[in-house]
């Protein structure tokens, strides 16, 4: 572990809807800061001018405030290494790159791709990437590119040997240098490149530790040795550990893409997610807190995490397993944080009003308590409550519930459901209990299920509902009776 307090970042491109991947990355980077009380900081790598966007952008900033991902530095919050957006420090990477030009570490490049693809058919050699033509140049061949108006790349000059370094996550690693060529910092016209901001970020932001995808492990060869240019011209204070988190896979085997439904962060927001339920399915994509244990909280996490405990295998992505971890914190909420949480789907599907009437609320007060433990995503108590807030005008019943259980069949044990009921003196739960088991029990015979599920479609419009007897009481007489006649009209 380095000397130097912890610092790490979250450094996302908002170039589309933000990957699970990231936000598994980013959680781990969270957790290992906060277990070593060291500082999070949040830059912006938006150097892609054609597919940043500003949409992306506010995407990933929403999702890491629902989240509940704070940083200490950075975007929105500032710090004494800013600006912390790529797009604002061009000058800044314009000095590192004269810095490192004027140096040993570099030379100029005039070759065109289609120059170096020809040499290599050519030579025959299989060693893709730049073969180092332009390393030892003569003052004349440049002077006869410069005069044909070519304008240089700048290329670091990968020194001879191997570079090796100890993992965070997968141990000692090497790479021979001949494996590794040389490689560009800049295009033709200035502009920098990744291979070069993004590591002079780290080094003027004082990062000591990167943890990142397994994707980037084949490009931290190359950061390393440029990691000791920059140290020895005095940009940087030294190296940073690095750990390369395994690959998240998706159906198939298959490394999960931008392109699978279920990689798309912002969308278990929408679905009914709660933020802490996804981030600890996330985390066990890699890590556990325990062997016998897969429900935690973020407190937990940070206490217990240790970098050398995530396993550099491939980790698959389980849908079912992020519902049923989900579920499982949704059973932890009190039911008035769960009406909290619940409310903004409540007010956008417009089965309550923004703001909530004192009588929604009232009636909100008493129904939550009957869903609580049947809905596993916020999004479910849309359906599960929305019978009992509804317009009787605009009351409906769904259709494929009412072809299995309003048959003919059905429509006569919810007639005799309404004869039961509508001399009740008394409308509460227990009276309305007692009518129905002694009439379509007792009195007919029906098992429960038969005697009381067409009743639940009358009165619920659904299959699924709340308990029966209860739902029927918070409706009321007028409203459960008018629902029964109109099955029967």
């Amino acid at each position: 572990m380095s000397a130097r307090p912890v610092r790490v970042r979250f450094c996302p491109s908002p170039t589309g809807s933000p990957h699970v991947g990231l936000v598994r990355t980013a959680l781990y980077n969270w957790a290992f800061a906060r277990h070593h009380g060291g500082t999070i900081v949040f830059r912006m790598e938006d150097t892609d001018k054609e597919r940043s966007t500003q949409e992306s952008y506010d995407a990933i900033l929403d999702l890491w405030r629902w989240l509940g991902l704070d940083w200490d530095e950075g975007i929105e919050v500032g710090g004494p290494h800013g600006p912390y957006k790529q797009s604002e420090r061009g000058a800044i990477y314009a000095d590192a790159l004269a810095q490192l030009r004027a140096s040993s570490y570099t030379y100029d490049c005039f070759c065109t791709t289609e120059e170096v693809d020809a040499r290599r058919k050519a030579s025959g050699s299989k060693v893709m990437g730049y073969d180092g033509f332009c390393r030892d140049l003569s003052a004349e061949q440049r002077a006869a590119f410069e005069a044909e108006g070519r304008r240089p790349v700048v290329r670091f000059r990968m020194p001879d040997g191997s570079i090796t370094w100890t993992d965070l996550v997968r141990g000692d690693i090497t790479f021979e240098s001949e494996h590794v060529p040389d490689y560009a910092l800049c295009r033709a016209n200035g502009d920098p490149l990744y291979t070069l901001v993004n590591p002079v970020d780290d080094a003027l932001m004082e990062v000591t530790h990167v943890l990142r995808g397994e994707d980037l492990l084949s490009s931290t060869p190359r950061q390393i040795a440029l990691y000791a240019a920059l140290t020895e011209l005095g940009i940087a204070q030294g190296t940073p550990e690095f750990g390369h988190l395994p690959y998240v896979m998706g159906q198939g085997n298959k490394k999960l893409s931008k392109r699978d439904p279920e990689a798309h962060a912002l969308a278990y927001r929408d679905q009914g997610f709660l933020p802490e339920g996804l981030l600890n399915y996330l985390a066990l994509l890699g890590w556990a807190i325990a062997a016998d244990r897969d429900v935690f909280s973020l407190e937990e996490m940070v206490a217990a995490f240790d970098i050398k405990d995530v396993n550099p295998n491939p980790a698959r992505f389980d849908i079912k397993k992020a519902d049923a971890i989900n579920s499982a914190h949704m059973r932890l909420l009190s039911i008035d944080d769960m009406t909290d949480r619940v409310l903004p789907f409540l007010k956008a599907a417009g089965v309550v009003s923004d703001p909530v009437g004192d009588a929604d609320a009232q009636l909100l007060e008493q129904a939550m308590p009957l869903v609580a433990e049947r809905i596993n995503k916020l999004t479910e108590a849309v359906d599960m409550l929305g019978f009992l807030f509804v317009d009787e005008a605009a009351f409906v019943v769904d259709e494929a519930d009412a072809e299995k259980l309003l048959t003919e069949d059905g429509k006569a044990v919810v007639r005799a459901s309404y004869d039961a009921l509508v001399g009740l003196e008394t409308w509460s739960t227990a009276a309305i209990q007692d009518a129905l088991q002694a009439r379509l029990v007792d009195e007919m015979g029906l098992k429960p299920r038969n005697a009381f599920g067409p009743v639940r479609v009358a009165v619920s419009g659904r299959r699924v509902s709340p308990p029966l007897f209860e739902s029927m009481e918070l409706l009321g007489r007028e409203r459960s009776l008018g629902r029964l006649q109109a099955v029967l009209a």
